[in-house]
């Protein structure tokens, strides 16, 4: 496979609240769990000791909640709700929580975020954020001895997809008489042009900007789950596009079907990047 163009950053998102809005951004610091402020707060059920979290797979409607980052504050709102302000300055009572199979140490954020996502849910929940003096390592079955680590995010930095994929995909839906879908169903970190369809799949590394201090190293392609058949605009779920994801990308080995590349951050910790800048790519056949 080869690269139609010179790849390039299409898009960078974050995700500051594990399972709600993402935020598109121009540009974002690098950290060694991936993009500053991704999965850095995560909603969980209130009670239970360690408290577990939850995501849009048991709540839809956590779709419906924006995310905003200042410089000193994360602010949530939604329609209906009075907006939310948490400065990241807050502290709180440091718990043991869940996250799939790993307990980790966060910080509860408060009463006045629990009633304010407990109102809108209608659930009693808690929204805590991650201790940064924990590390939460990446699975070493792909990750080897590198040492890895994230946050809240569901095992690994970063996620990258194509934006040749999502046109692929796309066409395909189109053809089953499907409406095509936006790249905010896959919830990626960095999308990538100048891939055909699927080439991320075939790659080893990448080196982002022109002194290319950022080394990422793909690991693991994504399994995809039911998130991506909730519309995040209205949360209504649906069928699509696992179905269509089923018949050419199931992946017997991982016991699912894959859509975009799981990476770590191997070089660049503490820089910069930017829409548009220029990736050099490594592949792996």
């Amino acid at each position: 496979m080869t690269a139609a163009m010179d790849p390039s950053i299409a898009g960078l998102w974050v995700y500051p609240v594990k399972s709600c809005k993402g935020i598109a951004l121009s540009s974002s610091r690098l950290t060694t769990r991936g993009l500053e402020h991704d999965r850095e707060w995560m909603i969980v059920r209130s009670g239970g000791d360690p408290a577990r979290f939850v995501t849009q797979r048991e709540y839809p409607r956590l779709a419906l909640i924006r995310t905003a980052l200042s410089d000193s504050a994360l602010t949530l709102s939604a329609q209906g709700s009075d907006d939310l302000h948490i400065e990241f300055g807050r502290g709180g009572e440091r718990h043991a929580v869940v996250v799939w199979r790993d307990t980790v140490f966060a910080f509860d954020q408060g009463d006045d975020a629990a009633q304010w996502l407990s109102s809108f849910i209608g659930e009693e929940l808690r929204l805590v954020r991650f201790d940064a003096s924990s590390e939460r390592l990446c699975n070493r079955d792909f990750a080897g001895d590198s040492g890895a680590h994230t946050g809240f995010a569901d095992g690994y930095p970063l996620l990258v997809v194509g934006s040749a994929s999502l046109n692929d995909l796309n066409a395909r839906l189109e053809e089953r008489g499907q409406a095509g879908l936006p790249i905010n169903r896959f919830r990626p970190n960095l999308v990538i042009d100048g891939l055909d369809a699927y080439d991320e799949d075939h790659l080893s590394s990448m080196r982002i900007g022109g002194t290319g201090d950022v080394e990422l190293r793909m690991v693991k392609p994504c399994v995809r789950c039911q998130i991506t058949t909730t519309d995040q605009q209205t949360a209504v779920v649906g069928d699509e596009p696992l179905p269509t994801l089923a018949g050419y990308r199931m992946n017997p080995d991982l016991g699912g079907v894959t859509f975009g590349v799981n990476a770590i951050v191997t070089g660049g910790v503490g820089a910069t990047i930017n829409t548009g800048a220029s990736i050099a790519v490594e592949w792996n056949f």
